[in-house]
């Protein structure tokens, strides 16, 4: 049911040598280029480390580029969503490199597909061609400091029109790769109908604006349990911020349509690429768990460790197959019939990594907490992951509403179906 094309198969071949013969050697070299020497100025506007931009050329050269779009554009030819799910899942063994690499990583991801789908011919144009060519990055803007984000119609950020204008006042948070010296496009999430009749989910709106406009300000870089990662977190402010009236995506009011289009393919990619994360961490916890001993036997022999062992691979067996299983109905009936599919994994697939990670970590003993080696920061980045595109609570609302709705349906109409049943059990 879930075999791969022959293209995607290739595809996959290809993947696994691009890592082993570059992903994984250039991983030093780019946390000494990311972490060597940055002046006060490159904190704010940090310079793209040469690395990546060979990796880059390699894997454009490779074909393995732009793989994440499910949309046809000009010069792509798209996978299914359970094609990219094996690539991705490869992608995911190396977290801060593989995906940018391949231009598959987010936020651009997301904006990219927003573009494909909503944008002008002048906006694809001006912003997707140079996102798809990997030429500019880009951030998304939506989560707030001042309300609980997780419900994205509280967002207060105002977007009011001004004759041939949108203008933009507000306070974001959480905005990821704005100090890239690269970012030149913020796709901001604001409030266009503050006062109107619109329903509650139609007062939203998402503009275009360039990253030098005037009254964009970077107000400080937001730690991730305590570090500061190259590819930051910031906190910035909206100002008086102008920008023409034809850079609206797509219609007015249409902004929170438009944020469950762009989030439902990217919480699947995210889920994707944490099963990759967790597979690399079982093979390095089997590794040091046969390299080191503890009261005279090898650490793999102790049978607590083989718990771990096992219990990882049954964990992340199953968080694969709802993930496939969850891709393919993405293809088959589309993201909005896949919706609770969707949310289901978006819950257990990165509990399950850091589940996973956090017994690779203890196996590691100190050495899993320093940054001689990817734990802590593939425990950091399935930690984000939990709240990113919405937190856990959130996604189990979801499922438990779609599950009750089903019920309902069963009951309604079946005398012999499970009311009929529950009309039979003894009253307690």
């Amino acid at each position: 049911m879930f075999d791969l094309t022959p293209r995607a198969a290739d595809l996959v071949e290809t993947m696994t040598g691009f890592l082993a013969d570059h992903v994984y050697p250039a991983e030093s070299l780019y946390e000494e280029q990311t972490s060597a020497g940055a002046t006060p100025a490159e904190q704010h506007r940090r310079p793209q480390p040469a690395v990546m931009e060979e990796l880059k050329k390699t894997a454009r050269d490779l074909g393995l580029w732009n793989l994440f779009l499910p949309h046809a554009e000009p010069g792509h030819e798209p996978l299914s969503n359970l094609d990219y799910a094996r690539i991705a899942e490869l992608s995911g063994r190396s977290l801060h490199l593989a995906p940018e690499a391949m231009n598959c990583s987010a936020p651009d991801t997301g904006n990219m597909e927003l573009l494909s789908m909503f944008g002008t011919p002048e906006q694809k144009q001006r912003w997707l061609r140079p996102l798809l060519d990997g030429v500019i990055r880009s951030a998304y803007v939506m989560t707030e400091p001042l309300v609980a984000s997780s419900d994205a119609s509280n967002i207060e950020t105002t977007v009011e029109r001004d004759g041939d204008e949108w203008v933009v006042n507000g306070r974001k948070w959480w905005i990821s790769g704005v100090n890239r010296a690269s970012c030149e496009l913020l796709i901001l999430m604001g409030v266009t109908d503050p006062d109107g009749d619109a329903p509650r989910h139609g007062r939203h709106s998402m503009v275009l604006i360039p990253r030098d406009t005037p009254g964009v300000t970077v107000e400080r870089d937001l730690q991730v349990l305590g570090y500061n990662p190259f590819e930051s977190h910031v906190e910035m402010t909206f100002d008086d911020v102008r920008v023409p009236a034809g850079n609206i995506l797509g219609e007015p009011g249409r902004g929170f349509a438009m944020s469950q289009a762009r989030l439902g393919p990217g919480r699947i990619h995210h889920c994707m690429r944490m099963i990759g994360a967790a597979e690399r961490a079982v093979e390095l916890m089997i590794a040091r768990a046969r390299s080191r001993t503890t009261f005279g036997t090898t650490l793999v022999d102790q049978g607590v460790v083989r718990e771990w062992i096992a219990d990882s691979r049954i964990e992340i067996d199953q968080a694969r197959l709802y993930t496939l299983y969850t891709a393919h109905l993405m293809d088959t009936v589309g993201n909005r019939a896949a919706a609770s599919e969707i949310s289901g994994i978006k819950v257990a697939v990165p509990n399950m990594a850091s589940r996973v990670v956090d017994r690779a970590i203890q196996t590691f003993g100190g050495g899993g907490l320093s940054q001689d080696y990817p734990l802590a920061r593939i425990y950091a980045e399935t930690r984000i992951v939990r709240m990113a595109d919405g937190p856990d609570e959130v996604h189990r609302r979801g499922v438990a509403r779609t599950e009750l709705a089903r019920f309902d349906a069963a009951t309604t109409p079946a005398p012999h179906g499970v009311a009929a049943h529950l009309a039979h059990l003894p009253r307690i």
